[in-house]
Order: structure tokens, then C-alpha cells, then sequence
């Protein structure tokens, strides 16, 4: 080793044991710019709201507050010009504009873009929450460790045998529960007040086979427990007659315990502060927090926009995402319920493991009841609030499958299903409803395709499984010659299967498409 490279190292420890003691920010820029992040945000200076949402000030917060009150009351004043020279904007960095080499392959290229995503955050930089490990991003406007995505990246880095990098991701995963008691949906500030689909347990999975080593459950088993209590906080709180809900837990008419997406607050998402005032402005709803609070508890679920939060399927101003059960939310955290068990198993402890094997088992009799539709023979996600299923056939439905909820029969009917109306040329659709929402058809996205994938050989339909996998590769592939990139989403049912919709222009990058490609393509074993 270099005496550069040993310096370096020690300066890196060093870091790591003086970030553990600091205390990470607390409040997003929505609060400390106040007046000035609001009339940056409804004035539309930037087309997409993140940018000045994760912009870094050059001052003082307090002096750039005192600054605006003063300046903004010249007739004369320049919104634009006074932020130019208070903040910094970083999303036209060295970092992610670098020539990449010319790769043959999609699969190459894969490859040539992990050191291209990588980021550090050795200090806390305006809404940008500093960790100890360098950690991969998605891509395009997305500069952080965003938590489901990382599952995904995760995949990619095992094919690519890059086990340090998933291990340094993991650590600071640890170091936000830590710190918040939870994994937030990434590390910014504005992101605090909610987190995002629970795969932590499958990253500890991931890694422990990675490793070859069973101790790995042990290392992050305060973790898991530490994750499976801030999504259960208020189960005692909450009855199926008096108080139905509380945080992100529901209680069930027969007084199973059951999970919803949440957010901590009820004001618009500072991210999409405008759009988010538009949609209350245009909703027949008079409670515009409950309307705030759908739209990040949406958010939570990854599914940032879909039919499946809508009463009306083409009408965002009728979302009431925490009024539904979600399929997807309960398997994974069963998959967390089991993998605590398994955890316990490991170190004999029976009680604990049979504790934690009955809550699964429970959770799973739960979404079974709840969830299953006989007649439809599928799989629907849960209005508390009616007591009936929303009726919104989703590929949601799939994670019965990838968890090993659902009975054979109903996989087997659950499959037909997938068959017949999801599968299109380039893949799998999210649901069965076109309308302009970046989660709705004709859009495919590559984590659904993995666990579609996996849910299927898990019950034994790998030709299926096959099917959906050359579909959706083929449909990489195509943009990939046609572009030379790898992009967020896929239109499965065009020619040129370029997706499209939502809140913000096509990302590239984009690490879960790279990371679920890969494995795809040297068909990782997990």
C-alpha cells in the first residue's frame, strides 16, 4: 500500500468515528429558507423543483434570510440573480458528465458507469446529509442513497463482485437508523419525515450470501430490529372499532395488525412544493393536509405516481395513498419478521425466533384474507376506510410471490393473470391503467421486472420467469444502441421503449436499471 493511499485510509477513519458523535441536520431547506425556498419553488425558477431544493448556500442561512428580507423589497429585485449568488448548484458536477468508455456491450457498460455514480458525502452540504461510506446513486437529478433503489444497485455491484462498496452502503444504512431510527428515503434533509419500501432485510440477505457468512445477520440484526420498530410504532394504539390507525400501522377488522405508507408531515413535499399546490388547489377535497399527507405517504411507497393511490385511476387529486393496505408493503415486511426469526435461529434463541415466525405467519394469514380476491383470483391492495379492496389490478400483486405468501393455487392464478394482461413485448406493465402517471402502464420499471422474475421460479414457473427476463433485457438492449444509456423507466409496449410520464423529465443513469440488468445477465443466484 501506498504511503498516500495508508494516509488517506487514516484520515477516512478518523472522519467516520468524528461523524458518529455529530448530530446530522434535522430540518429541510422548506423550513430554514422559509419565504425564500417558497417563492423559489411556486415562481418555478427551475423546472424541476429538486434543484433548488438540494442547492448548497455559499452563507450563512441566517444571513441569506436577512439578505432576502432586505433585498426583496427593491422593485428592482432579481429572484434568479439572488439565488445565483447565495447558493451553490452542484447537479452540473465533473462527476456526472465524465466520458465513459465506449463499451461493446450493455453489460459493459454497466460496469463502466459504477465508478461514474459513486458519491461521498464526508460533510453535511445544504439539504445533503454527510455519510461515512461512499455510496452508488441513481442517476440524472437523483445525487443520493436512495433506500429502495440501493437493493436494486446492490444486485448490479454482486454481479460486478463489488462487495466493498455494498458493505460501505449497508454500514450507512446503519449509521441512519442510528441516527433517525429508521432508513429515510435518502440522505437529505427534506427526505426525513418518511422512508421508502423496506428491502433492508433483503440487503442483509444480499450481503450475507456475498460474504458466505451467517455471522452477517448477527452484525445487523439491532438493524432489522431497529427497522421492523419504526414500522410497527403504534400497534398497541391502534383498534379495529375506535382507533383504526395510527402512523403506518392499521388494525384489520379482525384485529390483525397491518401496514400503510405514512409521512411524518402534512404540508406539500418540498421536492415538488408547486406541483403539490396544485393538486390540493384543484381537489374536491376541503382538508388540504390530508391531501399533503397522501401525496408523501405516495412518495414513500415508491410508487410516485399511480393509479393504484387514486379513487378516480386518472385523477392525482383524488389520492388517499394512507387509506390502503398495500400488497407489496406487508410481504416485504414479512420477508423482515422472517429474517429476524432466521436471525434469532442462528443464535438459539427459539423464543425470540418463534415469536417473530408467528407474527409472519399471522401477517401472511392476514394478507391472504384481506388482499385475495376469490372471484377475481388475484391479489388487491386494501381500503381500510370502506373495508373492501380497491379493486386496481397492479403488478403489486407479484410480491405474494416473491415473499411465498401466496398458496399454490393462487399463485398459479395470480400467474395466469400476469400472462394475460401484463406481459407485453418489453416486459411487464406496472398496472393495467394508462394515464400519464409514471407508475401506471405503459411503463415497465426494472425492480418490478426482478421480483417478478424471482416471484415466479420461486413457485416454479420458469419459463414464464424467462420470458419476462428476455423481454425486459431485450428492451434495455434496444435503447442502449439506439441511445448508449441506461434510463429509469421503459415504455413495454412501443417500438423504441422509451418511457415517459410523471412529474419530471426521463432519468439517466440509472442504477436499478443497471443493477437488475446485470444480474439479469449472469443470472445471479440470491
Amino acid at each position: 500500500m501506498s504511503r498516500k493511499k495508508h494516509l488517506h485510509q487514516i484520515r477516512r477513519s478518523l472522519y467516520r468515528a468524528a461523524l458518529q458523535l455529530k448530530t446530522p441536520p434535522k430540518r429541510g431547506p422548506e423550513e430554514t429558507l422559509a419565504q425564500l425556498f417558497r417563492e423559489v419553488q411556486v415562481k418555478q425558477l427551475y423546472s424541476d423543483g429538486k434543484t433548488f431544493a438540494d442547492m448548497t448556500p455559499k452563507r450563512r442561512l441566517r444571513q441569506i434570510k436577512r439578505e432576502y428580507r432586505l433585498a426583496s423589497q427593491d422593485p428592482d429585485f432579481h429572484l434568479a440573480d439572488f439565488v445565483k449568488r447565495h447558493f451553490y448548484d452542484f447537479t452540473d458536477t465533473e462527476s456526472t458528465h465524465q466520458t465513459l468508455p465506449v463499451a461493446n456491450s450493455a453489460r459493459q457498460h454497466v460496469t463502466n458507469l459504477w465508478p461514474r455514480l459513486i458519491r461521498s458525502a464526508p460533510k453535511n452540504k445544504g439539504s445533503l446529509i454527510a455519510l461515512p461510506y461512499d455510496y452508488v446513486v441513481p442517476g440524472g437529478r437523483f445525487e443520493e442513497q436512495f433506500y429502495w433503489d440501493s437493493y436494486f444497485v446492490m444486485l448490479g455491484l454482486a454481479a460486478d463482485k463489488q462487495w466493498e462498496l455494498i458493505e460501505g452502503m449497508m454500514k450507512n444504512y446503519t449509521y441512519m437508523i442510528r441516527k433517525f431510527g429508521y432508513i429515510p428515503t435518502a440522505n437529505r434533509s427534506y427526505f426525513l419525515s418518511r422512508s421508502q419500501p423496506p428491502f433492508f432485510a433483503h440487503m442483509v440477505k444480499l450481503l450475507a450470501k456475498g460474504r458466505h457468512s451467517r455471522l452477517t445477520y448477527l452484525e445487523f440484526l439491532p438493524a432489522l430490529l431497529a427497522e421492523y420498530r419504526f414500522w410497527m410504532k403504534g400497534r398497541r394504539k391502534v383498534s379495529s372499532v375506535t382507533y383504526p390507525a395510527y402512523a403506518r400501522v392499521v388494525a384489520m377488522p379482525g384485529s390483525e395488525i397491518l401496514n400503510r405508507y405514512y409521512d411524518n408531515k402534512t404540508t406539500p413535499r418540498p421536492e415538488s412544493q408547486r406541483e403539490d399546490l396544485e393538486t390540493a388547489a384543484k381537489s374536491a377535497n376541503f382538508d388540504k393536509a390530508k391531501i399533503f399527507l397522501d401525496l408523501r405517504a405516495g412518495a414513500e411507497s415508491g410508487w410516485d405516481f399511480s393509479s393504484r393511490w387514486f379513487r378516480d385511476s386518472h385523477n392525482i387529486e383524488t389520492i388517499h395513498t394512507t387509506d390502503i393496505v398495500p400488497i407489496d408493503l406487508n410481504c416485504l415486511l414479512y420477508d423482515l419478521e422472517k429474517t429476524i426469526a432466521h436471525c434469532y435461529s442462528i443464535i438459539q434463541q427459539s423464543a425470540l425466533r418463534k415469536k417473530f415466525d408467528r407474527l409472519a405467519q399471522k401477517r401472511a394469514e392476514a394478507i391472504r384474507r384481506y388482499c385475495w380476491n376469490e372471484s377475481e383470483r388475484f391479489f388487491y391492495d386494501y381500503d381500510f376506510r370502506t373495508g373492501q379492496q380497491t379493486g386496481r389490478a397492479t403488478l403489486a400483486a407479484i410480491f405474494t410471490l416473491y415473499s411465498g405468501i401466496a398458496s399454490k393455487q393462487q399463485a398459479t392464478d395470480v400467474v395466469k393473470k400476469i400472462e394475460s394482461d401484463f406481459l407485453a413485448g418489453g416486459g411487464l406493465v406496472s398496472t393495467l391503467i394508462d394515464n400519464g402517471q409514471q407508475w401506471d402502464a405503459p411503463n415497465g420499471w426494472a425492480p418490478l421486472q426482478w421480483v417478478a422474475i424471482q416471484g415466479l421460479k420461486h413457485y416454479g414457473y420458469d419459463d414464464l420467469a424467462d420470458t419476462i427476463r428476455r423481454r425486459w433485457m431485450d428492451s434495455v438492449e434496444t435503447v442502449f444502441v439506439e441511445r448508449h444509456k441506461m434510463i429509469e423507466k421503459y415504455d413495454v409496449t412501443s417500438e423504441s421503449r422509451v418511457g415517459g410520464g410523471g412529474e419530471y423529465p426521463l432519468q439517466d443513469g440509472f442504477g436499478w436499471t443497471n443493477g437488475v440488468y446485470a444480474a439479469l445477465h449472469d443470472d445471479l443466484k440470491i
